[in-house]
């Protein structure tokens, strides 16, 4: 992960953004050429908690996969997940990781202060898009965004079905 953000990628999230980004550690995932796909978003923004660890700042990527959302393809794959026990596994351990991980990659000061604001059960029951029933699918991009950096079924399943990993990213 990139931490240290040059004037240029700065500018360059502000657009894909349309805005400042608030709350931003680094960049999470970015393709081959540079551009940023995915941030590093803190645990509290403005002193409230975020539970989203992996903010998707592509626009391409974006308006492809609200498409893919506006199909129907979430109420498809949430009925897959019911009926497949290896994919309803697999997709919970997704959870469990993205948990783990936000833990781990939270900032020392947001931690101690989730804590003392008793948000700690929050952030250990809200998994990947802040959902906590982890057999329902809230938001395909922030599924695709913690795929990009991790393991994630559901974004495995829409590189599969979808090409997204082969999309041509602009600024």
């Amino acid at each position: 992960m990139i931490t240290t953000l040059t004037p240029t990628q700065l500018d360059m999230i502000a657009r894909q953004l349309g805005r400042e980004p608030r709350g931003l550690v680094g960049i999470a995932h970015q393709t081959a050429d540079g551009i940023p796909t995915v941030l590093q978003i803190r645990s509290l923004v403005d002193n409230r908690p975020f539970p989203t660890l992996f903010w998707l700042c592509s626009k391409d990527l974006y308006r492809a996969i609200a498409e893919i959302e506006t199909s129907g393809w979430v109420k498809q794959i949430e009925l897959e997940i019911q009926q497949d026990e290896t994919l309803r596994e697999a997709f919970r351990q997704n959870h469990v990781s993205y948990v783990a991980q936000r833990w781990q990659l939270m900032h020392p000061q947001d931690r101690e202060q989730i804590e003392q604001l008793g948000f700690t059960r929050l952030f250990e029951q809200y998994g990947i898009g802040g959902i906590s029933q982890w057999d329902k699918v809230r938001c395909l991009h922030m599924q695709y965004a913690h795929h990009l950096c991790g393991e994630n079924v559901i974004g495995q399943r829409m590189d599969a079905e979808f090409g997204l990993q082969s999309l041509k990213i602009r600024i």
